[in-house]
């Protein structure tokens, strides 16, 4: 079909992946319209996170605010040496939210904490120790192994990478002994598609011819 086998995610031109929200979005909200603006925010960064296909961010200059959001939601980070990081909203008086709270598992509670409390934008260099990308690649570079990388994430059939996806969910969201039950039901679902069974099939077979050779 039409559908994408894998979605990248980066910034227009080489300044920034993104920016995050213009200060002028906060002006004059009530609780009403803040709950509704917010509101956006969270549903375009769950269907990033919840997307049935990889997603990489390719992040090519300052990630900031939202734009952290959608790196952080991302199951793939790629980022150029001079890329910057934080969440600076703080610093204008509201709080950081939505998925933002997944920071914490990127670069651990205390650095986490010292990011949105500070709201100080840090350096690729600084965050970079504590986990935060998959790899670090020059700015020319960017484009070839961002495609590389769409070419690992997205061989495999539609249907165990939406299961696969569909269980990142579910470990991020319940206990571990319904996590594990759930994960049971979700790997017997996948057998429903006829793909399953010809991948395996032709998984073998490659196995097969290699084992003869």
């Amino acid at each position: 079909g039409d559908a994408p086998l894998a979605v990248v995610l980066t910034g227009a031109g080489t300044k920034a992946f993104s920016a995050g929200m213009h200060l002028a979005a906060f002006a004059d909200l009530t609780p009403e319209r803040a709950r509704e603006f917010i509101g956006k925010n969270r549903r375009l960064l769950g269907a990033i996170r919840t997307a049935p296909v990889p997603t990489i961010a390719a992040i090519n200059g300052h990630c900031l605010g939202t734009g952290l959001g959608i790196a952080l939601v991302a199951d793939i980070r790629l980022a150029v040496p001079h890329a910057t990081f934080g969440v600076p909203e703080i610093k204008v008086g509201v709080p950081s939210v939505c998925d933002i709270a997944l920071l914490q598992q990127h670069i651990g509670l205390a650095k986490a904490k010292e990011v949105i409390l500070t709201g100080d934008t840090y350096s690729l260099a600084e965050l970079a120790s504590y986990g935060l990308v998959n790899a670090v690649v020059p700015a020319d570079r960017l484009v070839a192994e961002t495609k590389r990388m769409v070419a690992r994430v997205a061989r495999h059939t539609r249907t165990v990478t939406a299961a696969q996806k569909k269980l990142f969910e579910i470990w991020q969201n319940a206990p571990l002994t319904e996590a594990i039950d759930r994960s049971v039901e979700v790997f017997a679902g996948v057998f429903t598609a006829p793909e399953t069974a010809e991948q395996i099939d032709r998984h073998g077979a490659a196995v097969r011819g290699k084992r003869r050779a």
